[in-house]
């Protein structure tokens, strides 16, 4: 078990959209056997990009998984890989990946260099702490600068960036590259797909430029030990291969540096020297810290290894709908093992349930097995009831794992069915896309009973739109996409709120005292909750019914319906009835209390700030950044790039519809852009009345 642990890698493959992830994972597959010949992204035959919709856009929508096997130092190891998506819509993907992952692959275009995308990557990993390895792919491009994408790296996302390789020339004439840790030259052989490598002599004009990143790279290794120091100076070439390897892996282990390789995954060239530093850099399950979670019985901290003799654990990070199996969950698992048929518990229901189906998961095939260890992902089926982020552990031995923290949706749309026969079919079918993807929301508008959906972008709702037509045989009329506001309180009161119902028989009783108002912190999300309740006057179990009322009533603000940013409740008071109360009537008397309390307070509305980067001919750069102040955009930096300004902003997203086509016109569509979600901010006051009567439809005071 030990022994399959150490030669099994966890990765994912991420980047800015358009880097060439999908087709370096292809390549991967080529030349580790799986796939007999090579699919391409641009032809729409990618084996990862298996959806139509991904296979028509040519982009990843959906991350998907597979297992390779690869021999490094005559040794075979197991590589599970997860190609993620690059659209800023799709982040929910990348986020939950890397929640799951050992360590990554952070592809970047060898012309584009760092851009907004490669940035939120870059950061989620650091968020759940995951070793990375560098590869600037598209060497082959016009344009391509391997120094500057180093440069990029250190500047731009705060690494300390180490090449490892060399390339022998670029753009069209890039051929091979030099292997700083061997000092050795080697080409790849068109003719056969690149699955010939060639060792031939370093280039006479290169040797220089080898000779000095060789020595920088020996230098930083030499610092690492007082050994390695001692052998450096007596004679820097002492020090092996061997020693450079293992030190470079400590190094990225504890994440103090980033290797970088270089490459062409279009022309076929690199891959299998990354596959090589996949299995020599980044991390098997063993050298992880034990992850970590809370018994449910105790409220203790615990610990899981990767062991199969301990009690088993794992995290489902994808659930996928199927017709005709239904739910189809994808698993890591952290600790024990499991095999078909067994039951185990889901945490976060506190259901048991029995495992029918076990498989090793290729892109959107499954090949069944009897049993699944510690440090793999899987794919299981049979569970009634199971989400995102549900904790799985054994029934003896409970253990709730940190949950996935999900971005908010920050554009709304409505939508109907176009016939009344669909009307039921609708809602389920919606329902089936929450639950594959957290970051898209459904509501019904108290108002005006219209189903409202929610996602990242516009792009997001149209693929989801796209995929009730699809795969659910239903066409929809759709409103015009609007902005997801938050409601925000801008004062704190003390409310008391009594809740008493007589049916005639046993009535409800609730009485709470409370203080409610903005959150301590601006930045935080979702409610703050303080227990201010003295000697025991209310049940622990009244108590988190009155929370459990306070979080729902967030979801549906009394102004405009939006959601509540944030919240701080101070449960100061209250009293209960030894017949008629219950946890019930306790929640219900939070949910009217937020209500009745909130009518009395100042409100008002946030909006959604994105980020923007607009890269533009210089000679537009005038119209372009007109355009955004007419937009309330603030420019925060201008730079060059490439012939060409690279402009960064923050836009209110409200502002934002329709960009691209104005963006078009003033640059004779020379110019491109990129947009990502960035925080929410108060909206003017000047503005809060004219959004509400666009929204309400009447004027309304605040």
């Amino acid at each position: 078990m030990l022994n399959d642990l150490i030669h099994t890698r966890n990765i994912g493959i991420m980047a800015h959209i358009d880097a060439g992830k999908t087709t370096t994972t292809e390549r991967i597959l080529y030349y580790t056997g799986i796939n007999y010949k090579i699919g391409e992204v641009h032809d729409g035959a990618a084996t990862m990009d298996f959806m139509a919709q991904e296979q028509e856009r040519g982009i990843t929508i959906g991350a998907a998984a597979t297992t390779v096997y690869w021999n490094f130092n005559n040794q075979p190891y197991r590589i599970n890989i997860i190609d993620t998506p690059g659209h800023v819509d799709f982040t929910v993907e990348v986020e939950r990946s890397l929640r799951v992952l050992d360590g990554a692959v952070a592809v970047f275009c060898a012309v584009g260099g760092v851009e907004p995308q490669s940035e939120a990557v870059w950061r989620q990993a650091d968020k759940y702490m995951v070793p990375r390895i560098s590869f600037v792919n598209k060497m082959d491009r016009a344009g391509a600068d391997f120094f500057n994408v180093i440069n990029q790296i250190r500047d731009k996302l705060g690494a300390t960036p180490i090449p490892l390789q060399i390339p022998i020339g670029e753009e069209d004439n890039f051929s091979g590259v030099v292997d700083l840790i061997a000092n050795k030259a080697f080409l790849w052989d068109e003719s056969d797909y690149g699955s010939s490598v060639v060792q031939v002599e370093i280039p006479d004009k290169l040797v220089p430029l080898v000779n000095e990143y060789r020595m920088r790279l020996i230098e930083g290794v030499a610092e690492e030990s007082d050994e390695l120091l001692e052998k450096f100076l007596k004679d820097s070439s002492s020090i092996t291969k061997e020693e450079i390897i293992a030190t470079v892996r400590k190094a990225t282990l504890e994440m103090r540096i980033t290797p970088v390789l270089c490459g062409s995954a279009f022309r076929n060239k690199g891959i299998q020297m990354l596959l090589d530093a996949i299995v020599a850099f980044l991390p098997n399950p063993v050298e992880l810290p034990p992850v970590s979670g809370i018994n449910p019985f105790t409220e203790k901290k615990e610990f899981r290894r990767p062991d199969r003799d301990e009690d088993f654990a794992a995290l489902a990070f994808k659930i996928k709908s199927d017709p005709y199996v239904g739910k189809i969950a994808y698993l890591r698992v952290y600790s024990g093992f499991v095999k078909l048929g067994e039951q185990v518990l889901n945490v976060n229901t506190g259901r048991k349930e029995r495992i029918t189906k076990l498989m090793q998961v290729h892109a959107s095939k499954y090949q069944p097995i009897e049993t699944v260890e510690a440090g793999n992902i899987c794919a299981l089926v049979g569970f009634k009831e199971i989400r995102t982020g549900d904790s799985l552990a054994s029934i003896q031995h409970p253990i709730l794992l940190d949950m996935i923290s999900f971005p908010e949706p920050v554009i709304n749309m409505a939508v109907e069915p176009k016939t009344q026969d669909d009307v039921e079919k609708l809602q389920a079918s919606l329902v089936k896309l929450t639950e594959e993807d957290p970051t898209f929301k459904v509501r019904v508008d108290e108002e005006t009973g219209q189903t409202i959906i929610s996602g990242m972008g516009e792009l997001h709702l149209e693929v989801r739109l796209d995929e009730l037509r699809r795969e659910y045989n239903i066409e929809c009329n759709q409103g015009k996409p609007q902005v997801s506001y938050k409601e925000a309180f801008c004062n704190t009161i003390v409310h008391q709120e009594i809740y008493k119902h007589q049916t005639g028989g046993k009535g409800r009783f609730a009485d709470i005292t409370f203080e409610i108002g903005p959150a301590d912190d601006k930045e935080m999300r979702g409610l703050q909750f303080v227990d201010e309740i003295k000697g025991g006057i209310l049940p622990k179990e009244y108590i988190n019914a009155v929370k459990r009322g306070f979080e729902m009533s967030m979801m549906n603000g009394v102004l405009a319906g939006f959601s509540v940013y944030n919240m701080k409740v101070v449960l100061k008071s209250g009293s209960f009835h030894q017949i008629d109360s219950d946890p019930l009537a306790f929640e219900i008397a939070a949910k009217i209390g937020f209500r009745n309390a909130a009518r009395m307070m100042s409100l008002t509305l946030m909006e959604p700030v994105m980020r923007l980067e607009v890269i533009t001919p210089d000679q537009y750069l005038g119209e372009v950044s007109s355009d955004l102040n007419r937009r309330r955009g603030q420019i925060e930096d201008v730079s060059s790039k490439y012939n060409a300004q690279v402009l960064r902003a923050k836009v209110p997203l409200a502002e934002m519809f329709g960009y691209i086509t104005q963006l078009r016109s003033l640059t004779q569509g020379r110019a491109l852009y990129t947009l990502e979600f960035s925080h929410y901010a108060d909206l003017p006051t000047d503005l809060l009345e004219q959004v509400l009567y666009k929204i309400k439809g009447y004027i309304v005071k605040v």
